[in-house]
């Protein structure tokens, strides 16, 4: 059985240090395949930003580090810039480019 490296058991969620927050991030398409799973946690200091969030899950390797720097991070239903701080409690998606035509 292969363990997600990021996950935090919810149990220890109590155990979140003051200067760092659990974020749960949605993954969805392909960010999804390169993340492998629909969801995952990563652990980052206390007010945070999206940029700082897409640096966390591309160190963390795997498929997550095919991920584009300027990947689009959506916090509570909207896309939001780099610098945008997040809270523990916000919604936190990443959605890749999509194509039309």
């Amino acid at each position: 059985m292969k363990t997600d490296p990021v996950h935090i058991d919810p149990a220890l969620a109590d155990a979140v240090p003051p200067d760092r927050m659990q974020i749960d991030v949605l993954f969805f398409a392909s960010y999804r395949e390169l993340a492998g799973a629909r969801r995952r946690s990563v652990m980052l200091p206390a007010g945070a930003s999206a940029g700082d969030l897409v640096h966390a899950l591309r160190a963390l390797g795997d498929g997550l580090v095919a991920l584009p720097e300027g990947a689009a991070v959506v916090v509570n239903q909207r896309v939001v810039r780099p610098d945008h701080s997040i809270a523990p409690d916000d919604e936190v998606a990443l959605l890749p480019p999509v194509a039309g035509g």
